[in-house]
């Protein structure tokens, strides 16, 4: 598949374009910053064909015809959660935990003895709150995954999963990062987000750890050394406000601390939960905002498809329009958005398919470890 977007040189020339938007693709050439109202402007009249012909610019200046991503795999300790969010297909309550799974330590342990002699470089794990799988617990086991493959960059815990885990513990953020970060952690991913806006979380998730929470979380694992990743999930019942706003808090986190890796936007599905009577974004809107963020993100180097979540086809569509990351090989090792009725029910591609999709666009695929450092540029 071969994408080709139209100039924007072409777009600029077209005579009809609103004269705001034409100022928008003058701050972005000048790598100047868009406000806020830019940023909703461009979700209310930016055409598909102009945000992207903008945000391909964009990634062509940073990255050329590079696309990154990562040989890794998931663990996904429990679907068992104590938290009770709309949108998650995923957890199961703690009373009806039999319908759920709880793996033990060594479980776990063995999921990474599995790739032993294998060329992945990082292990990401997620999963519900357990009450009963608390700080102590998974300190002990990130201690013995690192003793087993000290090679392995652990990816791991959300800020919803740190936030149970540091209350629990008695123990402030800094001090319960600085407990998992002596076991072996190394860097946070960016899940539990959502959307920021107050209106919204009291809505689908009104329960967990808020935005002013998620975000200390992060800054205080930036401060500490650690790397973090930032999510947004989007196409429910947010607007395009609440989507800037979410974004700009990302920004000037990222200001303050520049210890994002990247963002990810993630598709809400509505298979199999409490929002089903909600439609999923189109295509078309899911490209706009992969462009939309590339433009708006200006301090965020790398953004991510995260393809078991948009599928494959969708994915390899959004390096036309500002993309540079698809995540990694992931090896069939999560349930998150199969369980939410996403096409790829059995999300695994090996180093050969995930390249396949990459140069099928004319991009060059690059092998990189979990703090972008290039490890093989496959030409």
């Amino acid at each position: 598949m071969t994408v080709h977007t139209p100039s924007l040189d072409f777009i600029l020339s077209n005579k009809s374009l609103d004269s705001r938007l034409i100022q928008i693709a003058e701050k972005v050439r000048q790598q100047q910053r868009l406000t806020d109202e830019e940023g909703v402007l461009l979700f209310e009249k930016g055409e598909l064909s102009f945000v992207g012909a903008l945000a391909a610019d964009v990634a062509s200046r940073l990255h050329g015809k590079k696309v990154y991503f990562n040989r890794n795999f998931h663990i996904e300790p429990t679907n068992v959660c104590v938290f009770t969010c709309n949108f998650c297909s995923y957890s199961r309550k703690y009373k009806h935990r039999d319908e759920g799974w709880e793996l033990t330590q060594n479980e776990m342990l063995d999921l990474v003895k599995k790739y032993d002699g294998q060329a992945v470089t990082e292990v990401h794990i997620v999963g519900g709150v357990h009450p009963k799988m608390n700080l102590e617990f998974f300190c002990e086991v990130i201690a013995k995954i690192r003793a087993h493959r000290p090679d392995l960059h652990i990816k791991g815990f959300t800020a919803v999963e740190l936030d149970y885990m540091f209350r629990k513990a008695k123990l402030s953020v800094e001090d319960g990062l600085k407990a998992l970060q002596a076991a072996g952690l190394q860097s946070l991913p960016g899940g539990g987000a959502e959307i920021f806006a107050p209106e919204v979380r009291a809505e689908i998730c009104p329960d967990k750890v808020d935005a002013a929470g998620w975000l200390e979380i992060h800054e205080t694992a930036h401060r500490l050394g650690m790397h973090t990743n930032a999510t947004m999930l989007y196409g429910h019942i947010e607007n395009y406000a609440q989507r800037i706003d979410h974004m700009s808090r990302l920004r000037s986190s990222q200001d303050k601390t520049e210890g994002y890796n990247c963002f990810i936007p993630l598709k809400f599905r509505n298979g199999n939960n409490d929002m089903s009577q909600v439609p999923e974004s189109t295509v078309v809107e899911d490209m706009r905002l992969y462009a939309i963020a590339r433009l708006f993100l200006d301090n965020f180097r790398n953004l991510k498809a995260y393809w078991p979540m948009l599928g494959r086809n969708s994915a390899q569509l959004s390096l036309a329009f500002g993309v540079n990351d698809l995540d990694g090989t992931i090896d069939d090792t999560t349930k998150i958005y199969s369980m939410a009725g996403s096409e790829e029910q059995s999300p695994s591609l090996s180093t050969e398919q995930i390249c396949e999709l990459i140069t099928a666009v004319g991009k060059v695929p690059v092998e990189r470890d979990t703090l972008y450092n290039e490890l093989n540029v496959f030409a």
